[in-house]
């Protein structure tokens, strides 16, 4: 498929709540969660609980209102701080923070947590403190230097960014640039991980086909290693899943430092 026919997600903007329902939802039909939840629960448990990537402020650049990949993050920084594209996606986090009517329901992302974590009967427990980590939820540019322009953050010790490379990316320059953006948010020897999809060139969200940004572990790698990271861990995982909705090959997490 012709990717120039896509719209471009932090222009064009998207359902965000038919995003959640389509890739992160409990519903039988729901045929990504081995992928968008397991995976990266699974893989971002071990991560922090091997106790090197913490600190006080971690700053989250990922795709739509999603939450499930800060749940192991939040038992190891005192500060979350959510950057958001647009308003759509900052209103339904905030439902979810809020406890909300009609927030979306993250419950089957949580038990999965405290399941991988080994304590099943946490699960109140661990959503309050999520709630309570989650400090600031703030709108970015990405065609910005600064994306949050006219503010400023103190440097993170760790960026977690899931998904949202591959979309604002329009090429692979354009993936280095953001990536640069992203590095420059980072204290001397802070962390950074990425969670994405490989091979992809479109995600369809409801009536929507959004471009997806083509490319592979060897470019992830690449890419990182230009903006001065050391890679710690390089997880990839072949997806099992058909559909017409999203056309990636498989999933990578990679968790890297700014060296010296």
């Amino acid at each position: 498929m012709d990717s120039s026919a896509c719209k471009l997600y932090h222009v064009d903007g998207f359902d965000s709540r038919e995003f959640l329902e389509t890739y992160f939802s409990h519903k039988p039909e729901m045929v990504f969660g081995e992928d968008s939840l397991i995976f990266p629960i699974e893989n971002l448990t071990k991560t922090f609980t091997a106790g090197h990537i913490k600190g006080e402020i971690l700053i989250d650049l990922s795709t739509g209102p999603i939450i499930h990949h800060l749940y192991a993050a939040c038992e190891f920084f005192k500060h979350i701080i959510v950057l958001k594209a647009t308003d759509r996606c900052i209103m339904e986090l905030k439902r979810w923070l809020d406890t909300r009517t009609g927030a979306f329901n993250w419950g089957h992302a949580t038990q999965l947590h405290v399941d991988t974590e080994g304590n099943r009967d946490q699960l109140q427990v661990k959503e309050e403190k999520m709630r309570s980590a989650i400090q600031h939820v703030i709108k970015c540019d990405f065609e910005k230097e600064n994306i949050i322009e006219p503010l400023d953050l103190p440097p993170a010790d760790c960026i977690i960014s899931a998904g949202l490379l591959d979309l604002i990316s329009k090429d692979h320059n354009d993936y280095k640039r953001h990536l640069g953006k992203f590095s420059r948010m980072l204290n001397p020897g802070g962390h950074i991980i990425l969670i994405g999809d490989l091979d992809a060139i479109y995600i369809r969200i409801g009536k929507n086909k959004m471009h997806f940004l083509r490319y592979d572990e060897d470019f992830a790698r690449k890419a990182l290693a230009g903006e001065g990271f050391v890679i710690d861990c390089c997880k990839v995982k072949e997806t099992k899943v058909v559909s017409d909705l999203c056309d990636y090959k498989g999933i990578i997490f990679i968790a890297a430092h700014k060296g010296n």
